[in-house]
């Protein structure tokens, strides 16, 4: 028994109330609303979203405040340099630093820099990579991704740190890049422990019957490379029938979303794509519950949210295989697809559209089941209380 609450300081680049960062925003809340009766969360994040230059409303900024059952500095960006950040590091007490990045230059290099350097109180430091070995994330910048990771062995930055993998998948991805001396070190120093999630499924009605010959797709998503709009919808060009494509989603490379549109120009007249904008977190299983697809061919996601909270709204998945999210047609919720083999993916696409109601509801029925048997998963919550209960001194 614990008679003093582990204290969690927690870096992380973004947090409630924004929503445009996408799943490690979810993953750190459901952490706190699950956890947060055995452990203090202390957070400290942006004072602002992802992409905005405006801070969020009704918050005091550069100064520690409640927010759910966590305490959250807001820092503010003037403020997000190493003098500061080390004054609030050593200012705050705190048991256990973690660390929800491996290349964010504010939110964990300058910590470990300080820590490295011995300018803050050196602490058990867990690090979560939240997907970024994966190979579609490596490959974004690689060369430079490369040689900081070069850098890191050589002074040893992240030696002597537990990191925090969602999946075997993510396990194998990290390992691959530390295949020197330091890899028993990263092997035994590493913990799975699959990402939280507090959504509640809901037994959600189709606002219309599935009709043979037409489908409502909906990808929701950041729009950046990562995520692979573009291959989804090159992916769609050639399908025979009606197609409603319907995306979601924060511009976050406004670039890669020209490229789409690009592609979106040349699509068929079967086929009508829109954009409708960003989501706040509380709409999503309303939006998913209108579509007959989740269409996702991630280049890699170390959990992946959104596809557990498409399953909790009964709407099937089309992802690619590199998620945690495996064996799908087995369980009759969707489809985890290579994503070198866009044949596969033309295939269940088609499959899909040709589909009757009576089919399809099945598939939504089983999909939604699916996903309250793993929101009851008391292994997994278990698995991330030992995470940190693993690295309290204090125990």
């Amino acid at each position: 028994m614990l008679f003093n609450k582990p204290i969690i300081l927690t870096f992380c680049g973004y947090y409630l109330p924004g929503y445009k960062g996408g799943g490690p925003i979810r993953t750190i809340e459901s952490m706190v609303e699950l956890l947060g009766d055995e452990f203090i969360y202390k957070i400290i994040t942006r004072d602002r979203d992802l992409g905005s230059t405006e801070r969020y409303d009704a918050i005091q900024v550069n100064e520690w405040q409640k927010v759910g059952k966590a305490e959250v500095f807001y820092v503010s960006p003037d403020k997000l340099n190493l003098f500061f950040l080390r004054k609030i590091i050593s200012e705050t007490p705190h048991d256990i630093l973690y660390l929800n990045s491996f290349f964010s230059p504010k939110f964990t290099i300058l910590p470990m820099m300080l820590r490295r350097l011995g300018l803050i109180p050196k602490r058990n430091t867990i690090i979560a990579p939240r997907g970024e070995f994966s190979p579609g994330a490596i490959n974004i910048k690689r060369f430079k991704k490369k040689i900081f990771i070069l850098i890191t062995h050589i002074i040893g930055l992240y030696s002597d740190v537990t990191w925090h993998v969602s999946s075997f998948h993510e396990q194998n991805d990290l390992f691959y890049f530390f295949k020197d001396s330091q890899h028993e070190k990263t092997k035994t120093k590493s913990i799975i422990a699959s990402d939280l999630t507090d959504i509640v499924p809901k037994g959600m009605t189709k606002s219309s019957l599935k009709e043979a010959g037409r489908l409502k797709v909906v990808f929701i998503s950041r729009i950046s490379p990562k995520k692979n709009l573009d291959g989804a919808l090159k992916l769609i060009a050639d399908l025979k029938g009606k197609v409603l494509f319907d995306i979601y989603g924060p511009l976050e490379d406004k670039v890669y979303w020209d490229q789409c549109c690009k592609l979106i120009e040349k699509l068929p007249s079967n086929i009508k794509v829109s954009y409708k904008g960003f989501l706040n977190h509380d709409e999503v299983l309303d939006v998913f519950a209108e579509h007959d697809l989740f269409f996702f061919p991630t280049l890699g996601e170390n959990f992946g949210h959104v596809i557990i909270e498409a399953l909790a709204a009964g709407c099937p998945v089309l992802i690619s295989d590199r998620t945690p999210w495996r064996n799908l047609e087995k369980e009759n919720v969707g489809w985890d697809i290579p994503i070198e083999k866009p044949e596969y993916f033309n295939k269940i696409l088609q499959k899909c559209l040709n589909m009757g109601n009576e089919e399809m509801e099945h598939l939504s029925n089983c999909s939604f089941n699916y996903a309250k048997n793993k929101m009851i998963d008391k292994q997994n919550l278990h698995r991330n209380r030992s995470l940190f209960l693993k690295n309290y001194c204090g125990k």
